[in-house]
Formats: structure tokens, sequence, C-alpha cells
């Protein structure tokens, strides 16, 4: 690959790498198993950079490789020993007056859509990342109205996790 390429490459990755590091976050448990996600990623972005011909919006294009890396990895450890989840043994030291409600909030969504399908757990991730439903049907190979509906079910499916 020629230096103008690389250049390129590394200078768009510099700039969107926030993408990367949410999809690891979303599809791993601990710091390790963030930094590997974040390593086959990256080289799964790089060998498919020659081929990215500037159709999509480049952050659209590495939301596709990122998801579908973490996806097709996520698939293939399944059968992986469960790992204690990082931020339940990180120790933390709060203020008295600390309200920690929003923070409380955050991780039950967080450990509900963990339990989503790795499909779903894509679709809401970008519906919280505010994708409109086009950017979001080209991100994940699906229609715009098919899009839509899946969002609706995962909504109500989140619906019942956290209101049993």
């Amino acid at each position: 690959m020629n230096k103008e390429l690389e250049h390129r490459f590394v200078t768009e990755l510099e700039n969107n790498q926030n993408i990367v590091h949410k999809v690891c976050s979303l599809y791993t448990n601990d710091r390790d198993s963030h930094n590997d996600l974040f390593q086959e990623i990256t080289i799964q972005l790089w060998k498919a950079y020659p081929k990215f011909r500037g159709d999509a919006k480049f952050s659209t294009w590495m939301y596709r490789v990122a998801l579908n890396t973490a996806i097709t990895l996520y698939r293939k450890s399944k059968k992986k020993v469960q790992t204690q989840d990082y931020d339940s043994v990180i120790f933390k030291v709060k203020a008295d007056e600390y309200d920690d409600t929003q923070e409380q909030q955050l991780k039950l969504m967080y450990k509900a859509v963990k339990q989503l399908g790795d499909i779903d757990k894509a679709l809401v991730f970008l519906y919280l990342e505010d994708k409109d439903y086009a950017e979001i049907s080209e991100t994940l190979g699906i229609t715009e109205v098919n899009a839509r509906v899946k969002m609706n079910r995962v909504k109500n499916k989140l619906r019942t996790i956290l209101n049993p």
C-alpha cells in the first residue's frame, strides 16, 4: 500500500476511533477484551480500506466493519467462560452528596442492551448514536422499513427487560 493511502487511513481512524471504542464497550466486559476487539477491528478496517470506495461516509463504513467484526467474534466467543464485569470490581470513591441515579440508570440500560441479540444490540447502539433510519439501514444492510420495525420490537423487549 502506498504512503498516501496509509496516511488517509490513519487520519480517518484517529478522527473516528470513538466509534470503535463504543462498539468494543458494547460487546466486551473487561479492558483486555476491549483492547483485543479494538485491535481486531482496526486490523479488519485496514484490510478492507483499499476497497473503500467512498460511496458512504467513512464513519458509516466504519460502523459496518466494526459491528460486523464484533458480532462475528461475539458469536465465536459465546462458548468462553463468563468474565467479571470491569465496572463491578473497579474501586470507586464517592462524595457524600454525589447522586448516582443517572449512572445507575445507565448501567441498567447497558445491562438490558447486553441481553439483546447481536443485531438488536447493534441497532440500539446506532439509534443511541443519533443515527437516522437511513444510515442505520445502510450500516446494517437492511431496509429502512425493517430497521424501524426492528427498533420498535427492540424497544418493547427493553421495556420488558427493564420492567419485568
